[in-house]
């Protein structure tokens, strides 16, 4: 097909609400590494890596050549069968996950893993009743949706019962107008108040990403989940860590986002970044609450062979190749790079993330710190034209989100600064 072919079909043929980047929308045609090609020809350095989930570059034959092997080999079983493939990958996950979560459960995304962590702390637990965060994504599903707190992402039906929002660790806006470090983490504290107010009292347990990846790249203070952890357990419920996008090495040195903050969580959910784009997601935990699912559950795709083979060959790389460490070193390059555009453009409110989950938000005045979304599409536009990909996120449509493979270099990172400070120098403010 041509691209005006593709694009005519897309909006013929897919729901309106399946959204498209660009006032132009880029039909990308083939991607090796860090680039993509558009059906024109033209190469793109990516930093969104199709949302925080290319881990280890576009088409790696490390991994492809893996799952090659397994389509030839069986291409599906359902849960009904025990394969080699999901018991390596559940074993793998539990060396790699954080204390004594031990045991798994593959599903096909980050909205199923979040599902059955929440189902399966209200039957650990005995409780109902689950916390989230404001500026939290969770999904598509309907309890994601509930689970969500971007009314943008909140629309299509009915939201289900007892899920209540707190506050979040938004530093930049933070919603009691205090100042981090004089505010002493009053925004962990006040879990418990609104624990107290605005629920029973008894809660199933709270779930939070690590970083807030649609919500603006948020990224809380340190000390954070150290305080939220410890009163969800007083309350009686589960603290469960959403790793679909701070996974797998993304934010450096770490295996998952939560371990930088020094907490063992309950349940880990991740997804993305865990097969470098093939469809999976885990829900973790220890086997006492795995236990505690009761009753008979199958998943005809969750724990399919050339996912968990895709998965496996994505962590073994990550950890042979130290990728963890580059995401720390050339994310701290990328990082030192961000803050040098904030001092240089007056646009740059804030900068913010860690190792290779990065974020910049766009404002019209740093006295004032009005939201510019206006500015934040003007600069996806010309990052384009510069031959650059990011993404775009936050309540206010006004944070660019960064999220490269893990093994790109600090040549690659200078491409994507130069391309952003042209952009930035273009911008009509």
């Amino acid at each position: 097909m041509t691209r005006d072919e593709i694009i005519k079909k897309h909006k013929q043929y897919l729901f309106s609400c399946v959204t498209t980047y660009y006032k132009d929308p880029l039909v990308i045609d083939h991607a090796k590494g860090q680039y993509v090609w558009d059906l024109g020809g033209r190469q793109y350095l990516d930093f969104l890596g199709g949302i925080v989930t290319i881990s280890v570059g576009h088409s790696n034959p490390k991994v492809t050549e893996k799952i090659k092997a397994q389509i030839d080999r069986v291409q599906h079983t359902s849960t009904l069968f025990p394969t080699e493939a999901i018991v390596a990958l559940a074993e793998k996950m539990a060396q790699i996950a954080p204390g004594q979560l031990k045991k798994s459960y593959f599903t096909n995304s980050g909205t199923e893993a979040n599902e059955v962590a929440v189902l399966t702390a209200r039957t650990y637990t005995g409780n109902y009743e689950i916390l989230a965060l404001r500026h939290g994504y969770s999904g598509h599903s309907q309890l994601a949706k509930s689970l969500t707190g971007l009314h943008t992402w909140r629309k299509g039906g009915v939201i289900p019962y007892g899920i209540v929002h707190a506050p979040g660790p938004y530093c930049y806006r933070c919603p009691y107008g205090l100042t981090y470090p004089s505010c002493e983490l009053h925004c962990a504290k006040d879990i418990e108040e609104v624990i107290r107010t605005s629920t029973s009292g008894q809660i199933a347990g709270m779930l939070a990403e690590t970083i807030q990846g649609l919500g603006g790249v948020v990224t809380p203070p340190p000390g954070y989940f150290k305080i939220v952890a410890n009163i969800v357990r007083n309350y009686g419920g589960l603290f469960i860590s959403d790793e679909v996008q701070a996974g797998f090495g993304r934010t450096g040195k770490k295996w998952f986002g939560i371990e930088h903050w020094e907490v063992e969580p309950d349940v880990i959910t991740c997804a993305k970044g865990m097969a470098n784009g093939v469809p999976i997601g885990c829900t973790i935990t220890r086997p006492e609450i795995a236990d505690a699912y009761k009753g008979l559950t199958i998943s005809t795709f969750g724990g399919n062979p050339v996912t968990c083979v895709a998965a496996k060959a994505t962590i073994d790389l990550i950890e042979e190749e130290r990728l963890m460490d580059n995401a720390h070193e050339v994310g701290n390059h990328f990082r030192q790079g961000l803050e040098a555009l904030k001092e240089k453009h007056p646009a740059v409110g804030d900068v913010r993330g860690m190792g290779l989950m990065q974020g910049i938000e766009l404002v019209k005045d740093r006295k004032t710190r009005e939201p510019a979304p206006e500015l934040t599409n003007q600069v996806l536009e010309r990052t384009r034209g510069h031959g650059l990909l990011v993404g775009k996120g936050g309540l206010y449509a006004n944070v660019i989100r960064m999220s490269p493979p893990l093994n790109i270099s600090n040549a690659d990172v200078e491409q994507a600064l130069a391309a952003l400070d042209k952009s930035l120098a273009e911008l009509a403010l």
